[in-house]
């Protein structure tokens, strides 16, 4: 479909408006449903991060959509770069790439602040929530 050389090829991210019910297969990538923020939440209303509501560890986030696209062509945007764990556990064996086993990949996601204020929260993505 598209001759992009592997090494200039990486993924742009969307966080969707649509429920699950709204979407169909997108054209190219894959939407992904079920991750959770931790440290902070998500504001429709902006698009972006936002600081978490009084007692709420958790907050879902909408659809994400992972747009693979030649790393060359992305838009710049203020984000942060947000780390994805399968459990809030952030911890693993240290695998030969040196990351934890725990860790899954990194996401753009847009803020309005500093990422900064997000590293200092330990805003992460998880795949699951404890029991």
């Amino acid at each position: 479909k598209y001759s992009i050389p592997i090494d200039l090829l990486g993924f742009e991210f969307e966080v969707l408006t649509a429920t699950e019910n709204q979407v169909s297969k997108p054209d190219d990538g894959v939407y992904v449903n079920g991750l959770f923020l931790e440290g902070c939440r998500w504001c429709a209303d902006t698009g972006s991060l936002a600081e978490s509501h009084s007692k709420i560890l958790y907050s879902k986030l909408p659809i994400l959509w992972l747009k693979p696209n030649r790393r060359s062509d992305f838009t710049i945007a203020s984000t942060y770069t947000c780390p994805v764990y399968k459990t809030s556990a952030r911890r693993g064996t240290l695998s030969t790439t040196g990351h934890s086993t725990n860790y899954v990949m990194s996401v753009e996601l847009p803020s309005e602040n500093n990422p900064r204020q997000w590293i200092n929260r330990g805003v992460a993505l998880l795949c699951q929530l404890n029991d």
